[in-house]
Formats: C-alpha cells, structure tokens, sequence
C-alpha cells in the first residue's frame, strides 16, 4: 500500500490524494510537515511535501508522483491515450501549476495564515495572474471538463487551484479573478464537486484547514 505523506492543507497534497482516489488506489495518510529534519530529508531530499512511499522507496514532487502511479497503476487512467492529448493535459497542468499558482501562492500568508503582503507584492502578482489566465483561457475547453469531455488529471489540478485562486483574490483584490476569465468557472467546479472523490478531499481540507488555524492561533 501507498503512504502518502503530508497534510490536507497543501493543494499539492490534495492533487495526489484525489488522484489516487479517483484511481481507486489504496493508500494511508501520515501528517507530515516540511521541515529540514534530517529524518525527513531521507524521505524527501528537499523536505517538502507531499510525498509518497512505495514497497520500492520514496517518491517526491506532486506531479512526478501522478506520472508514476499512472504508469503503476493503469486502471482507471486520468490521462488520454492518445500522445498528442496526454501532451495537452500535461500542459494544461504545467500552465495552472507554473503560471498561475505559483504566482497565487505568494499571496496565500496573507489571504489565510494572517500575514502581510507588500503592496508591490500584490500589484505584481496580479499582472502574473492575469497574464498566466489569460494563457490558461486560451486552451482549456470546459465541454464539459478541462480538456475536453473526459474527466482528466487536469481537472484534479484545475479544481483545486481554481478554488484557492479564487478565495485568494476575492480576499486581496475583492475581486475572484478566475470567475472574471472562465464565466462558466462556477458550473464547472460544482461539476467536479458531485464526484464522491473531490467531496472527500474537500471535507478532509476543509477540516485540516481548521485545526491548522486553530493552532497557529494558540
């Protein structure tokens, strides 16, 4: 069985957790926190999570985890068979992940955790994020998922993003950026919010989330 490491805080986490819940993988969690604990650094050479332990050994890096337990585990695939159409779900996940969230996260230690962001900060996240959506816009189809009208890894990554994304803004611009390039965002995450899978995930953040602020507030 899988052991996926980390806490249900970390959209990177959920990503594979979902994953592998959609692929009916069995797996058990372990809380981790990245730290630069010598102990965890022989399980995740950065510190970071999430990552995964095999009978064969460890795995880190989200998306280098999904690669793997697609190709282990081929019931159930989350990315076309067609080369050209498992490319384009790839890049539709390395837009959202390299040009949007990332950018998105360097707003989240105020947005969630009572932090400050600079001024600066903010202005020059939004140029990314409009820039980075706007990419996003140009290939993704929504008919009905991501991809096109099957429900993909893409769509993993998509969900989970957009809703960060969107609380992100509406809390540092008043304004949910996602909703103002994908009119239709609202029917799509409620789409991939009937699957039992993203209702897991969902309720087991929304949890994780609140213990975690219950104690940094202590």
């Amino acid at each position: 069985m899988i052991n996926l490491c980390g806490f249900a805080v970390s959209n990177y986490y959920n990503k594979t957790k979902l994953v592998m819940l959609e692929k009916g993988i069995a797996f058990s969690e372990e809380q981790v926190f990245p730290s630069q604990d010598e102990a965890l650094l022989k399980r995740s050479p950065l510190g970071k999570i999430p990552f995964i332990e095999t009978e064969r050994g460890c795995l880190s890096e989200s998306q280098v985890i999904l690669e793997y337990l697609e190709e282990a585990y081929p019931e159930n695939p989350l990315y076309p068979a067609d080369s050209f159409e498992r490319a384009k779900c790839r890049e539709l996940i390395q837009h959202l992940e390299l040009n949007i969230e990332l950018h998105a996260r360097r707003l989240y230690k105020e947005a969630f955790f009572g932090g400050t962001v600079s001024e600066e900060t903010k202005t020059e996240v939004k140029e990314k994020l409009e820039i980075g959506l706007k990419g996003l816009a140009r290939l993704a189809k929504f008919s009905p998922f991501i991809a096109g009208d099957t429900y993909t890894a893409a769509d993993c990554v998509a969900w989970l993003h957009f809703f960060m994304i969107s609380l992100t803004t509406q809390k540092i611009y008043a304004v949910d950026m996602v909703a103002a390039h994908f009119p239709d965002a609202a029917n799509y995450m409620q789409l991939i919010e009937t699957r039992p899978a993203a209702q897991k995930v969902a309720a087991d953040r929304a949890a994780a989330m609140a213990a975690f602020l219950s104690f940094t507030k202590k």
